[in-house]
């Protein structure tokens, strides 16, 4: 009973705090002393809606190197980064990165206005199932999973906790790799093995590659100077984006460089050759990831069912959102597979945070922020980051960057 009580009253504490703040606007609860005439967590957030939303870009004024990967080219012009802003009745702004189309996300965030967004399950049925033909895919479930964890940055907030504590926290400390290790002009293996050991001075010890553009022969020379270099102080992982036509030629590249203990290798085949990516997997004792270019629950069923992945490795946004983010992982336990989500950090350490069988945390390192500073690097310590403790997901963009770069 004691153990009971020291939590209500901390239940209360809590939202007196919040009531103080102007967040909630709730002034009005502290005008009686008598805590029977207090409203309980409950009434207090009983109806979060709506107000307003805007798309807020940013534009940087630093290019970045030109790169590229298996399949596409990036960088060369000047970074940018898009929030989706939502404003409530309760005066909570909710803030998330974005994918998809502007148009699209908007769309999405008008579906479930006048919705409670504390209900955070009817709200990603409503904006999945609700007043759609055909079935959502591609970019629509880009836009769905943007407003989704905008819609949880609210909720924490609401509740003054970080997203994964609402969510449940498995994990306070998260294992993290760097991803980089790009195709460059003048970047040789030497400036490759250079970048990569940067890589481990700053922390990490586990770093990622890119190979599948190159000949398989090419890039398991390079795979091998980077294994060689860094030695027992860090693992690789390399990073195909699907670039292998066929099965047989990853399986290729992989038998070349099996001797490496690879920490994984990463989308060899094209995303919808399941079979494809089912016999590299049986082919080779390399852990075999793929996902990132699936969508929601179903799409995660597929891999694991066709044996097509020892890792999945679904988007949080591209994949749903967190709502949906969660049902992924729900299922790949059930097969015992572990997830490692792709894509930006700020929003995944709260998915890797919270669930059990989330393998580890993908994150870019420190001088990519040289020409991004939306998002800035977590510190590092014994390859762990620590899990974030603001409210919500705790990425609000910076007062002073909006004002300077805002488009």
């Amino acid at each position: 009973m004691k153990a009971r009580r020291n939590f209500i009253k901390t239940a209360t504490t809590g939202v007196t705090a919040l009531a103080t703040a102007p967040a909630l606007a709730g002034q009005r609860w502290l005008q009686s002393t008598d805590p029977s005439q207090q409203p309980s967590v409950r009434d207090a957030l009983q109806f979060i809606k709506i107000e307003d939303a805007e798309i807020i870009r940013l534009k940087f004024d630093k290019k970045t190197p030109r790169t590229w990967n298996a399949i596409k080219e990036s960088g060369g012009d000047y970074p940018s980064t898009t929030f989706l802003k939502i404003t409530t009745n309760e005066g909570i702004t909710g803030y998330a990165v974005t994918k998809g189309s502007d148009k699209d996300v908007l769309s999405f965030v008008k579906k479930i206005k006048g919705l409670n967004l504390m209900n955070t399950e009817q709200v990603w049925h409503h904006m999945f199932f609700d007043n759609r033909k055909p079935v959502a895919k591609g970019k629509e479930i880009h836009a769905i999973g943007s407003v989704d964890l905008c819609v949880w940055d609210i909720v924490g907030k609401a509740l003054g906790l970080p997203v994964h504590k609402v969510l449940g926290t498995f994990r306070e400390q998260i294992p993290v790799y760097a991803a980089g290790g790009y195709y460059a002009e003048d970047k040789g293996i030497p400036e490759l093995v250079k970048e990569m050991e940067s890589y481990v001075a700053e922390g990490y010890p586990v770093v990622k590659m890119k190979i599948g553009y190159l000949d398989a022969k090419a890039d398991a020379e390079r795979t091998r100077a980077v294994a060689k270099a860094l030695g027992s102080s860090a693992r690789v992982m390399v990073d195909a984006n699907n670039g292998y036509a066929s099965a047989y030629e990853a399986i290729r590249y992989g038998r070349m460089v099996e001797d490496l203990d690879l920490y994984w290798f990463e989308e060899p085949v094209a995303p919808d050759d399941w079979r494809g990516n089912a016999e590299v997997r049986e082919a080779l004792d390399i852990p075999v990831v793929a996902g990132e270019n699936e969508y929601t629950r179903w799409g995660a069923r597929d891999l694991v069912e066709n044996h097509s992945c020892d890792i999945v490795n679904i988007d949080t946004i591209k994949g749903g959102g967190l709502t949906e983010m969660r049902k992924i992982a729900a299922l790949c336990s059930a097969y015992h597979v572990p997830v490692a989500p792709h894509g930006f950090s700020h929003m995944n350490v709260h998915a890797v945070a919270s669930i059990s069988n989330a393998l580890i945390l993908e994150t870019y390192p420190a001088k990519a922020r040289d020409f991004n500073p939306a998002l800035t690097a977590f510190p590092i310590k014994n390859g762990h980051i620590t899990a974030p403790s603001e409210p919500g997901l705790g990425m609000d963009p910076d007062a002073t960057l909006v004002k300077k770069y805002k488009v």
